[in-house]
This record gives structure tokens, C-alpha cells and sequence, in this order.
């Protein structure tokens, strides 16, 4: 068997080309993306900046700490601090009196020129003792090395699952399609003796020479174009400068033996209906297909179908904020792509009835289209996962940035917006103001200056802070949220335009706090036990609950509960015309000064240069794979239609009409194909749609068109040239 299919692969080495790239190509980008993976896993580990002449560095305690019950366990959960505790001055006073003591950058943390466990026992719990590569951590922003690969290693994941997704969609199918080519071949086989099992071995043992060969040219192109991705995603700005790719070895062994699988894995589902051809076929030939879609095929797709819409359906209403992340949007749409895949032969004959088709032509196209399932089906469906890919990706990354522009637009009646300053470090807060003209001034930190606004006549100046605070999940966790500070209840009010749903804001004060509708406590006048931004506790009352919008409303407390937050961003509205004196009061608060529309377009641009360059990348990936298997695809089914098309031209069609029916055929479909994707790609949006109306957010669906248009071009470019170039050589 083995010996049959090695001479099947050297005879038949042209119909496996397209298998052979898809796969080698996804094992090369597999390859690619793990190592890029297993380079984000670990940041570099730096040597310390602040205190590096220090064996020794005392630093504030940097984390708020509660019991919490875990089932029958009383444990200890713990959250980072916007900012370390400053040194007691007693502890520090102590410190001097037995070492030298280096004070650099503020009181946080302490260079210590002594033991390090003598240190240590004379500190005990009243602050943190660091050595070794541990002082990096009172360094300015210690995990920022972390932090920069977030948004890589979310690139790189999803790009690689994409890329599986992809090729074992379009492996599967080309491996489907050949088998169905090769009926009368099989059929021959089974004429001479062959067993059903015997043309399943040979169809597997083809698939695993094909995995085995694909898989190792594609390690070695994956090796090659690691360190090049590396590069550009440097020079793009995606990855930190000092970004490069490791000398990991499992990436290799994960993406060769999942080429391997993916390949026979492929194969399983076309080797079966291979072995259940009987003899008889070797003696039939017919142009119209008949058994296309079994039992099997039609019970997973609809299950497929059933599941991602039922899951998008249960998302919306369980929670809908989930329905906004990047991962979500990008990941949820394949299980429904794949279901429509799945159901491409039972679609394709109403579909093509829906599209208009004028002329004797266009009645020819349409009859050898419905009548020639598998071919259309082949067609259609990498094209329904390119077309969907794209409406879904930038369909909803554009929705939600769009809704997010929006919302904070609605959320301030102010004019203007100055925003800059170094505020405190927390939650991104929420979208409309904050403090007003009256107490102005969110701790000593180098923020923006609100003074000389205060003095404009008719103004109404409200400024905020970046802080966080600290509250119970239940009995089992403790949640930070990122919150605005506010000084000036009153003229926060004045400018806020936020979606209350119960209470009123202008009833906030040092003893309360504006929540919303993601807390656990939400009732107006419930008392909250909330933990500051220092760690301090204290209990605040509710007067005020807000939608959750898009994610950044509220909470909101006043100043005296945002311990060392500095102004951020000020509010400019109220009964001012503008001029000189205005001008000149925000120009000196040292921020940048934008209208409200121009800050609002922004700061939430339709989608940023990171997110575009990522979602270009992915959809690139499915756009070279559609391009494989189009033209695989059309190659391998037009080159067997010498007998069908040598009758067109006995019955008195000249060459041009025949070159124009296989055209209209490969364009028609990849209409049928565009028309499915689209549809995918509309359940997708109104689901998040809806997912927007039911937070209180503004809901301005957005239809990719350009994207959808250019997927849609590229295959038909594509399908039109590898239906076309083999038809005039046979019509010769």
C-alpha cells in the first residue's frame, strides 16, 4: 500500500500542489507565530535602574490584601496598588541610624547599604525588602517590559489560530474535492480487487506523505520568517524595541506534528466516502452530483450553525460587555463560518436562484452551478471564510470603537477638552468629567493646572483624576475598578451627560460613590466597604447607578478618596464665546486643547494603527489561503472538463462563449460564496449590535464594505484567471 501511494504521489503530483502549499504555508506561519509566542512568554529581565548601587531596597508595601472565603478556606487575595506606600519615617529614621540610606525619585522606596537579612529583620511586615534583580520593582513603571507584549502575544494567538482554523478548513476541503474527481479512479480499483479499506489506507498514506513533506518545508520557512516578523514588528511599533525571537524548540515539534494531523485528519472524512464507491462507478460518468452532503456532514454543520448562533444569542443576554473584546469578535464568527462551510452543497442551489442572471448565458452559468455541486461548493466556501473573516473583523472592530467615540461624545456638554498631565495610574475611568473650577487640584502630582480657566468669566471648568478602588466579588474575590476623581459634585454635573439609571450624581460627596450596573451592590443607598487607591478602607454609600455603557463608566468618587491622583483631563464648557482670555487660560494648563467632537474622533479613532495592522495580518493569512485553494480548486476541476467542453464546441460554441460560461461559473461562485459570508457576517453585527443596545451604548453598526469588497475582488480576480487559463488550453 505504502509503494501504491508513493507512486500515486509521483503521478499524481499536480493535484496534491495545492494541499502541498496550503499546508506548508500553515505550518510555516504555525511555526512562526509559536516561536514569536514563545518569545513574548518572558520579558527580558533588567537590571535595576533607580537604586543599582544598593545591595539592599526597602520599599513600600505595593498591594491591598483581604480574607476572602474559598469554599470551606479563609485565604488571602491580594491587588496591586496604583502606586507603593510611602516609607514610615519611623522605619526610615531607623534605617539611617544603622546604614547609609540612598533617597532617589520620592518616598516610596529607599536604597539601603546593609545586610540584606539584617535589613530584613529589622523591617519585619512594615514594608517590602528587595535584592538581587528584585529591585527593578521600585524602578518607574516595572512591568512595562510585561505589559508591552500583551497586545503581541494577543496578535500572535490569534493570528495562529486563525491560521489553523484556515488551513485545516481549506486542506479538508481540497483533499474532499480531489476524491470526488478521482470517483471512476477508485471505482477502477474496486473493480480489480480493491477492498473499501484498502482505498481508505491508500487515500491516508497519500495524506501523510503529503503532512510529512509540508510539515518539514514548513518548519524551515517558519525558521526563516520568525526573526523577519520580529523586525517589522518592531519597526511597525507593535513590539518593543528590544523584541527578538528566542531559541525555543517546541514550536517546531507543535506546528510540524500538527501539519501532520491536520493533513490526515483531512483525509479522514474523504477516505471514507472514497471507500463506500463501488465498482460500478468506474462504469458512469455524470455531470450532475447526487449525494453531496451526508448524514454526517449535515448533523455537524447544523450543530455548528446552532451552536454559534445560540452562543451569540446567550453572550448578548448573560453578558454582552463579552460580545465587545477583541477576542470574542474575532474568535466567536468561526464557529458559525464553519457550520455555513459545512452546509455549502445544501445552500448553494437557493442562493443561486436568489441572484439574478440575465441572458442564455447567464441560464447556462446558473444550470452547470446548481448542477455541479461539489465544484461550486469548493468554490464558494473558502470564499464564504474569506469574505466573513473580513466583514467580521473590521465589521465589528469598527462598531465598537465607533460605539465607543460616541459615547464619550454624549457623555460631556462641554466645548472643549484638555487632556495630558501625569495622572494617577488606574482604570482608564470613565467617559464624561470630573472635578469642577471649585477645588481644582487632584493631589501634588504633576498634573494639569486648572487655575487660570477659573478665572474666565461664564466658564465652567470640570476637571479629573485617574484613581482606583477596591471592592468585593461576593465572599470570594477582591475586583479593582478603575475610577474618576471629582472635586466638585456640582460642576461635574453641570458637564456630565452619564447614563444614569437610578439616583442622582449631584448627590455625591466624601462619604458616597457613583457605581454601575456591574456591581454587586447597586441599590441607591446601599453602603459599600470600598478599599482607596493607598489600600486605606473606608465605607461609602450609593447615589448613583450608571449603565455600563462600553466599559469605562464609572465608578466615580470625590478627591478626598483618591489618594495622590493628579489631573488628567479638564472639561471646558458652560456660557463662553471663545477668545483671547479663553485661549490663553487653556493654553497655560500645560495639556493638549481639543474640541470636544475633535477629541472624541481622536481618542477613538474607527480603529488605530495596532489594531488595523493586527486584523490586516489575520485577514492576510485567510486571503493567501482562499487564493491556494481557489485556484487549486478551479485548476484541478476545469482540467477534467475536456470532454463536456469539447461537446459545446461540436453543438457550435466558439471559443469565447465558452471561456465566457467558465468564467461566469467561477464568478458566479464566488457570488454565491460573497452573498453567504456576508450574511455571517450581518448575524455577527446585529448580535453585537444588540449587545451594545442592551449596555445603553450607542449602537452604530458599521459594514466594512471596502474590506468585504476587496476579499470579494481578490477571489474573483483569482478564480476567474485558474477557471479561464485551463479552459483555453483544452478549447485549443
Amino acid at each position: 500500500m505504502l509503494t501504491v501511494a508513493l507512486t500515486g504521489l509521483r503521478t499524481r503530483w499536480a493535484g496534491f500542489v495545492g494541499s502541498f502549499v496550503a499546508l506548508a504555508l500553515g505550518v510555516g506561519l504555525l511555526t512562526t507565530m509559536g516561536l514569536g509566542l514563545a518569545s513574548t512568554l518572558h520579558a527580558p529581565e533588567r537590571q535595576p535602574e533607580r537604586f543599582a548601587a544598593a545591595p539592599v531596597v526597602v520599599m513600600g508595601q505595593d498591594t491591598v490584601e483581604v480574607d476572602v472565603q474559598r469554599g470551606p478556606d479563609t485565604v488571602r487575595a491580594a491587588q496591586k496598588l496604583d502606586r507603593p506606600h510611602p516609607v514610615d519615617a519611623a522605619l526610615l529614621n531607623e534605617l539611617r541610624t544603622r546604614w547609609r540610606v540612598t533617597v532617589a525619585g520620592g518616598p516610596d522606596a529607599v536604597g539601603v547599604h546593609g545586610p540584606a537579612d539584617r535589613v530584613r529583620a529589622l523591617v519585619g511586615d512594615r514594608a517590602q525588602v528587595l535584592t538581587g534583580a528584585d529591585r527593578r520593582l521600585a524602578d518607574p513603571d516595572p512591568e512595562r517590559d510585561e505589559q508591552a507584549l500583551v497586545a503581541l502575544n494577543a496578535l500572535l494567538g490569534t493570528s495562529g489560530g486563525v491560521t489553523s482554523f484556515v488551513s485545516v478548513f481549506v486542506v479538508a476541503s481540497t483533499f474532499a474535492f480531489a476524491v470526488a474527481l478521482r470517483r471512476r479512479e477508485f471505482g477502477l480499483l474496486r473493480t480489480a480487487g480493491a477492498t473499501p479499506g484498502q482505498v481508505r489506507r491508500l487515500l491516508l498514506a497519500e495524506a501523510a506523505g503529503v503532512g510529512v513533506l509540508a510539515s518539514a518545508a514548513g518548519c524551515a520557512l517558519g525558521a526563516w520568517a520568525a526573526p523577519r516578523l520580529a523586525r517589522l514588528l518592531v519597526d511597525e511599533g507593535v513590539a518593543p524595541e528590544w523584541f527578538a525571537i528566542g531559541d525555543a524548540r517546541w514550536p517546531f515539534h507543535a506546528a510540524f506534528w500538527t501539519g501532520v494531523t491536520v493533513a490526515v485528519a483531512g483525509a479522514v472524512a474523504a477516505s471514507r466516502r472514497a471507500g463506500r464507491i463501488g465498482p460500478t462507478a468506474a462504469l458512469r460518468e455524470a455531470d450532475v452530483d447526487t449525494g453531496v452532503l451526508p448524514l454526517g456532514r449535515r448533523l455537524l454543520g447544523a450543530g455548528l450553525l446552532l451552536t454559534g448562533v445560540v452562543l451569540l444569542v446567550w453572550t448578548c443576554v448573560d453578558d454582552p460587555y463579552t460580545l465587545l473584546k477583541r477576542k470574542t469578535y474575532t474568535t466567536q464568527p468561526m464557529i458559525m463560518i464553519t457550520g455555513v462551510a459545512l452546509l455549502a452543497p445544501l445552500l448553494v442551489r437557493p442562493v443561486a436562484r436568489l441572484l439574478p442572471l440575465p441572458g442564455v448565458t447567464g441560464m447556462l452559468v446558473r444550470a452547470n452551478t446548481a448542477a455541479a455541486l461539489r465544484r461550486t461548493s469548493a468554490v464558494a466556501a473558502p470564499v464564504l471564510v474569506t469574505v466573513a473573516l473580513a466583514g467580521s473583523l473590521f465589521g465589528s472592530a469598527v462598531t465598537v470603537t465607533t460605539a465607543k467615540g460616541a459615547e464619550s461624545r454624549e457623555q460631556t456638554a462641554a466645548g472643549y477638552v484638555i487632556t495630558g498631565g501625569e495622572g494617577g495610574a488606574g482604570g482608564a475611568g470613565a467617559g464624561a468629567s470630573g472635578a469642577g473650577a471649585r477645588g481644582v487640584g487632584l493631589g501634588a502630582g504633576r498634573g494639569l493646572s486648572a487655575d487660570g480657566l477659573r478665572a474666565v468669566a461664564g466658564a465652567t471648568v470640570s476637571a479629573t483624576g485617574a484613581t482606583s478602588v477596591f471592592v468585593r466579588d461576593g465572599d470570594a474575590a477582591l475586583v479593582k475598578y478603575g475610577a474618576r476623581a471629582v472635586a466638585d459634585p456640582a460642576a461635574f454635573a453641570d458637564l456630565a451627560r452619564l447614563p444614569v439609571l437610578a439616583g442622582d450624581v449631584r448627590d455625591l460627596d466624601d462619604r458616597s460613590i457613583v457605581v454601575n450596573q456591574e456591581w454587586e451592590r447597586r441599590r441607591i443607598g446601599d453602603r459599600v466597604q470600598v478599599w482607596l487607591a493607598d489600600g486605606r478602607t473606608t465605607t461609602l454609600r450609593v447615589v448613583a447607578v450608571l449603565a455600563p455603557g462600553t466599559g469605562d463608566n464609572g465608578p466615580y468618587v470625590t478627591t478626598a478618596n483618591a489618594p495622590g491622583t493628579t489631573v488628567d483631563r479638564i472639561d471646558v464648557g458652560g456660557d463662553v464665546s471663545g477668545g483671547p482670555a479663553l485661549e490663553r487660560a487653556m493654553a497655560a494648563t500645560g495639556g493638549t486643547v481639543r474640541t470636544a467632537d475633535a477629541w472624541a474622533a481622536e481618542t477613538h479613532p474607527p480603529v488605530n494603527r495596532n489594531t488595523r495592522l493586527g486584523l490586516m495580518l489575520v485577514l492576510g493569512i485567510a486571503v493567501v489561503y482562499t487564493v491556494i485553494a481557489l485556484a487549486n480548486t478551479l485548476v484541478m476541476a476545469t482540467s477534467v472538463r475536456g470532454g463536456e467542453l469539447g461537446a459545446l464546441r461540436m453543438t457550435g460554441a466558439t471559443r469565447a462563449q465558452i471561456l465566457r460560461v467558465v468564467a461566469g461559473e467561477a464568478l458566479f461562485s464566488v457570488a454565491i460564496g460573497s452573498v453567504l459570508g456576508v450574511a455571517v457576517t450581518a448575524v455577527g453585527l446585529a448580535g453585537l449590535g444588540a449587545a451594545l443596545a442592551s449596555l445603553s451604548a450607542p449602537v452604530a453598526v458599521a459594514v466594512p464594505w471596502a474590506a468585504v469588497g476587496a476579499a470579494a475582488g481578490t477571489c474573483a480576480v483569482v478564480a476567474t484567471v485558474a477557471a479561464v487559463l485551463p479552459a483555453w488550453r483544452l478549447t485549443r
